[in-house]
Protein backbone atom coordinates (compact mmCIF):
# COMPACT_ATOMS: atom_id res chain seq x y z
CA UNK A 1 0.00 0.00 0.00
CA UNK A 2 1.57 3.31 -0.85
CA UNK A 3 0.79 6.32 1.38
CA UNK A 4 -1.26 8.79 -1.14
CA UNK A 5 -1.38 12.72 -0.54
CA UNK A 6 -5.36 12.18 -0.07
CA UNK A 7 -4.80 9.63 3.25
CA UNK A 8 -1.68 12.24 4.60
CA UNK A 9 -4.00 15.46 4.06
CA UNK A 10 -6.30 13.20 6.02
CA UNK A 11 -3.79 12.19 8.92
CA UNK A 12 -2.87 15.61 9.51
CA UNK A 13 -6.64 16.53 9.74
CA UNK A 14 -6.34 14.37 12.66
CA UNK A 15 -3.68 15.48 14.15
CA UNK A 16 -5.18 19.59 13.68
CA UNK A 17 -8.40 18.18 14.61
CA UNK A 18 -7.49 16.27 17.79
CA UNK A 19 -4.57 18.66 18.94
CA UNK A 20 -2.17 15.73 18.49
CA UNK A 21 1.62 16.79 17.52
CA UNK A 22 2.39 13.50 16.23
CA UNK A 23 1.30 10.64 14.49
CA UNK A 24 2.65 7.02 13.11
CA UNK A 25 1.42 4.39 10.82
CA UNK A 26 2.85 1.21 9.98
CA UNK A 27 1.67 -1.04 6.56
CA UNK A 28 4.14 -3.77 6.42
CA UNK A 29 7.20 -2.59 5.34
CA UNK A 30 6.21 1.04 5.04
CA UNK A 31 5.90 3.61 7.45
CA UNK A 32 5.06 7.23 7.93
CA UNK A 33 4.90 9.58 10.88
CA UNK A 34 3.69 13.02 10.62
CA UNK A 35 4.86 15.62 13.01
CA UNK A 36 2.93 19.25 13.55
CA UNK A 37 5.55 21.84 13.83
CA UNK A 38 4.73 23.87 16.77
CA UNK A 39 5.90 27.39 17.01
CA UNK A 40 8.22 28.49 19.72
CA UNK A 41 6.04 30.76 21.39
CA UNK A 42 3.71 27.40 22.10
CA UNK A 43 6.40 24.91 22.86
CA UNK A 44 8.53 28.00 25.02
CA UNK A 45 4.77 28.18 26.59
CA UNK A 46 4.08 24.63 27.52
CA UNK A 47 7.61 23.45 28.67
CA UNK A 48 7.75 24.75 32.31
CA UNK A 49 3.83 23.52 32.81
CA UNK A 50 4.65 19.96 31.83
CA UNK A 51 8.64 18.95 32.80
CA UNK A 52 9.22 21.86 35.53
CA UNK A 53 6.60 21.27 37.58
CA UNK A 54 7.58 17.82 38.62
CA UNK A 55 11.66 19.29 39.28
CA UNK A 56 10.26 22.80 41.20
CA UNK A 57 8.27 19.87 43.75
CA UNK A 58 10.94 17.86 44.17
CA UNK A 59 13.15 21.25 44.16
CA UNK A 60 10.25 22.94 47.35
CA UNK A 61 11.32 21.17 50.14
CA UNK A 62 15.15 22.47 49.75
CA UNK A 63 13.55 25.74 49.25
CA UNK A 64 11.21 26.04 51.50
CA UNK A 65 13.58 24.24 54.50
CA UNK A 66 16.51 26.88 53.05
CA UNK A 67 13.88 29.69 53.89
CA UNK A 68 12.55 28.41 57.10
CA UNK A 69 16.65 28.44 58.89
CA UNK A 70 17.30 31.79 56.66
CA UNK A 71 14.70 34.14 57.75
CA UNK A 72 14.59 34.32 61.15
CA UNK A 73 18.29 35.57 61.42
CA UNK A 74 17.61 37.57 58.09
CA UNK A 75 16.95 41.19 58.49
CA UNK A 76 14.61 43.40 56.85
CA UNK A 77 11.38 42.03 55.25
CA UNK A 78 11.37 39.60 51.87
CA UNK A 79 10.18 40.51 48.48
CA UNK A 80 8.51 37.24 47.30
CA UNK A 81 7.99 36.04 43.77
CA UNK A 82 4.11 36.98 42.33
CA UNK A 83 4.39 33.92 40.35
CA UNK A 84 6.50 30.96 38.96
CA UNK A 85 9.00 31.73 35.88
CA UNK A 86 12.86 32.81 35.65
CA UNK A 87 14.45 35.54 37.23
CA UNK A 88 16.49 38.40 35.56
CA UNK A 89 18.34 40.77 37.13
CA UNK A 90 18.89 42.89 34.33
CA UNK A 91 16.49 44.08 31.65
CA UNK A 92 18.70 42.18 29.32
CA UNK A 93 22.19 40.50 29.63
CA UNK A 94 24.67 43.40 28.35
CA UNK A 95 22.64 45.66 31.20
CA UNK A 96 23.01 46.90 34.43
CA UNK A 97 21.45 44.92 36.72
CA UNK A 98 18.28 46.67 38.29
CA UNK A 99 19.21 46.20 42.00
CA UNK A 100 22.36 45.12 44.00
CA UNK A 101 23.16 44.56 47.34
CA UNK A 102 23.45 47.88 48.66
CA UNK A 103 20.97 49.29 46.34
CA UNK A 104 18.45 51.90 47.95
CA UNK A 105 14.77 51.31 46.76
CA UNK A 106 11.78 52.90 46.68
CA UNK A 107 8.02 51.63 46.54
CA UNK A 108 7.16 50.71 42.83
CA UNK A 109 10.69 50.88 41.79
CA UNK A 110 11.52 47.85 39.20
CA UNK A 111 14.03 45.40 41.13
CA UNK A 112 13.63 42.35 38.70
CA UNK A 113 11.66 40.56 35.52
CA UNK A 114 9.80 37.06 35.73
CA UNK A 115 9.96 35.54 32.82
CA UNK A 116 7.03 33.45 32.44
CA UNK A 117 5.24 31.60 29.24
CA UNK A 118 7.77 33.66 27.16
CA UNK A 119 6.51 37.50 28.99
CA UNK A 120 8.76 39.34 30.71
CA UNK A 121 6.85 40.60 33.83
CA UNK A 122 8.71 43.64 35.83
CA UNK A 123 8.54 43.10 39.25
CA UNK A 124 8.24 46.13 41.45
CA UNK A 125 9.83 46.48 45.32
CA UNK A 126 6.36 46.98 47.90
CA UNK A 127 9.23 47.72 50.07
CA UNK A 128 11.16 51.08 50.67
CA UNK A 129 14.90 50.57 51.94
CA UNK A 130 17.93 49.08 51.02
CA UNK A 131 18.31 45.92 49.44
CA UNK A 132 20.59 43.49 51.78
CA UNK A 133 20.37 40.60 50.12
CA UNK A 134 19.64 38.98 47.05
CA UNK A 135 18.57 35.27 47.03
CA UNK A 136 17.96 34.05 43.58
CA UNK A 137 21.22 34.17 40.56
CA UNK A 138 19.85 35.23 37.53
CA UNK A 139 18.54 32.76 35.23
CA UNK A 140 17.47 30.94 38.42
CA UNK A 141 13.71 29.38 38.43
CA UNK A 142 11.52 30.61 40.86
CA UNK A 143 8.36 29.73 42.39
CA UNK A 144 5.27 31.68 43.88
CA UNK A 145 6.12 32.80 47.06
CA UNK A 146 9.65 32.31 46.91
CA UNK A 147 11.99 35.24 48.69
CA UNK A 148 13.96 36.62 46.04
CA UNK A 149 15.43 38.98 48.18
CA UNK A 150 15.40 41.41 51.62
CA UNK A 151 14.86 45.07 52.08
CA UNK A 152 15.84 46.96 55.33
Amino acid sequence: MDFKPEYIERLAKIITDNGLTEISMEDGEQAITIRKDIPEVVVGASAPVVPAAPAAQAASPVIEQAEVKSEPAQKGKAITSPMVGTFYMAPSPEAAPFVEIGSEVEVGDVICIIEAMKLMNEIKSEEAGKVVKICVKNGDPVEFGQVLMYVE
